[in-house]
């Protein structure tokens, strides 16, 4: 499989123009900031962009950053930017004809950033297996990929790698594609398909289970799209699976309940968080106007007060008392309850 997605990306696709879907594209609206930063990234390496997704978190000055899959660097230089001077983006690939476009403008973009050094270095290797390249564990702030995770073929060993090298309190944000059931043999061995990002997606609950498997405790869903197949021979080989791109973020934070929790807490955002002034986006459930005090789970407590977010955030409330399940996450209490709202007892 790791030959098949190098002769795809190395040789058969030589730009973006070249993809036969478009499920390795991205359709989101970009903010500003970012294309102001793409701007400054070279045409050759905005030509072999393959991204689903929008991967640019909030809080990245002075980030140390980790990109699985960098392909020919784009998001690299993007990051590069924002995390500033004092901040570094590594990035990881297999393909060498990717790592070569990538390498190829290190000084260029170093020029055009107007750094006095490089923030940013490219490493060949493979993303199930990270040891190889030395990475120290604990290490980084963020990690992030970009419709790279579906063309492993061992996604579970990417995201123990991934929780592996973060920081505790460390972020992984990525953006990949996800079926709507578990995909057949047959088609996963199809290299177009593969190739394409669409048969080595994982099915989406298959990837909630690993993502926890792997210390990630609580998986919050940022944003997702439908992809639409409109090529009518791909379409007649998936039949009727549905693909969705989808941004994730996960956070290495090893105290998180299994479930969202009511331990009558709130945060406050002071807006201070560079882009983001009007509103912090955590996820696509929580949404925190600036100013206003915002009632969470204890999980989301934590990816706030326990994460580079900390400092703009004022908290109120401990973990001192439980109030039982956090309302509106989904959790309900399974049990019967009597006329005046009390549980009743069953015979299981």
């Amino acid at each position: 499989m790791h030959q098949t997605v190098k002769n795809y990306y190395g040789k058969v696709l030589q730009n973006s123009q070249d993809l036969k879907t478009n499920a390795c594209t991205t359709d989101t609206k970009l903010p500003p900031h970012i294309r102001q930063a793409l701007a400054n990234v070279h045409e050759t390496v905005l030509s072999r962009y393959y991204g689903c997704g929008l991967v640019a978190p909030e809080g990245l000055t002075g980030c140390k950053i980790l990109d699985l899959g960098c392909g020919s660097g784009r998001d690299c230089y993007v990051l590069a930017q924002l995390a500033g001077e004092s901040g570094h983006v590594s990035g990881v690939d297999m393909t060498d004809e990717q790592l070569a476009i990538a390498s190829q403008f290190l000084d260029y973009h170093q020029q055009q950033f107007g750094f006095k050094n490089s923030n940013v270095a490219f490493y060949k290797g493979y993303i199930e297996n990270l040891a190889e390249l030395n990475f120290a564990e604990n290490s980084f702030d963020i990690i992030i990929s970009n419709c790279v995770i579906n063309l492993s073929p061992d996604k579970e060993s990417v995201l123990k790698q991934a929780y592996r090298l973060l920081k505790p309190g460390g972020e992984m944000y990525f953006a990949d594609v996800y079926a709507d059931r578990r995909i057949s043999p047959e088609l996963i061995d199809d290299p177009i398909l593969y190739g394409e990002c669409l048969s080595g997606a994982l099915y989406w609950q298959d990837f909630l289970t690993i993502a926890k498997q792997a210390g990630f405790i609580d998986p919050r869903l940022v944003s997702d799209r439908v992809i639409k197949i409109e090529q009518s021979e791909i379409k007649q080989k998936l039949a009727s699976i549905n693909f969705y791109s989808a941004t994730y973020r996960l956070f290495k934070l090893p105290k998180l309940d299994s479930n969202c929790e009511d331990y009558g807490q709130a945060v406050i955002y002071n807006g201070s968080i560079p882009y983001n002034e009007e509103q912090f986006v955590l996820d696509k459930h929580h949404i925190i106007e600036t100013g206003k005090v915002f009632p969470v789970c204890g999980n989301t407590w934590r990816m706030l007060a326990e994460t580079r977010f900390q400092p703009y955030f004022q908290f109120i409330g401990d973990f001192s008392k439980h109030y039982g399940a956090f309302e509106g996450c989904g959790i309900t209490l399974p049990f019967a309850k009597d006329e005046a709202g009390a549980a009743v007892a069953g015979c299981c």
